[in-house]
């Protein structure tokens, strides 16, 4: 039974995390930037590992029954979300400032920190995703399956984080190349923009 749970657990968190999301495509571009690449995989897993608990302990619930709490919010993530979409378009168009490799002067840490955090949780659909649907799951397991459910959504996000943050360095040779930094913050603006749209449709 606590098996079947922290599979369930996993493949279901994996599935969620997965996904094409502002988190994923930032702690992508610092890890081909190679820039403070383990303190955003800390932020990730960290962030993901506490909502996750929460959900399971039945913090969901309070997210449901508060809707202008997940409005404000909404707000805040559109916000910063069309904002970083517009600084990814212009970097974009500069591709000239846009060159992999180890020489480039780091950016400042504070700064990554923050928009790590900012990406992690101003987006209302990590709380639906976390506390909210992978709690309520969670939830239900009987006995010890809650605890396991949560160790495996909480691994899943270990390895998914890990793994591209880690990995991305093997596609520095593309990155390599001015016009490969376009395409990827170009692609960045869009999914940017898409979910700054898509938190009011």
């Amino acid at each position: 039974m606590e098996v079947t749970a922290f599979l369930k657990g996993m493949g279901l968190g994996g599935s969620l995390i997965v996904a094409i999301g502002s988190q994923n495509a930032y702690l992508l571009k610092q890890a081909l930037k190679r820039e403070f690449v383990l303190t955003c995989i800390a932020i990730c897993v960290i962030c993901d590992i506490v909502l996750i608990g929460m959900g399971v302990a039945g913090m969901g619930k309070l997210i449901v029954e508060a809707p202008a709490l997940l409005f404000w919010i909404k707000i805040a993530g559109a916000g910063f979300l069309f904002w970083y979409g517009l600084r990814a378009a212009r970097s974009a168009l500069n591709p000239g400032v846009l060159k992999a490799g180890d020489n480039n002067p780091a950016g400042d840490r504070g700064a990554v920190i923050a928009a790590m955090l900012a990406f992690s949780l101003l987006n209302p659909h990590v709380y639906l995703d976390t506390v909210v649907l992978l709690g309520s799951i969670g939830g239900q397991q009987p006995g010890n399956g809650r605890l396991y459910f949560a160790l495996g959504a909480m691994l899943a996000s270990f390895v998914w984080f890990s793994s591209l943050g880690l990995g991305a360095r093997y596609l520095t040779p593309i990155f390599a190349k001015p016009r490969a930094w376009q395409i990827l913050d170009g692609v960045i603006a869009v999914v940017m923009w898409t979910l700054a749209i898509s938190l009011f449709v």
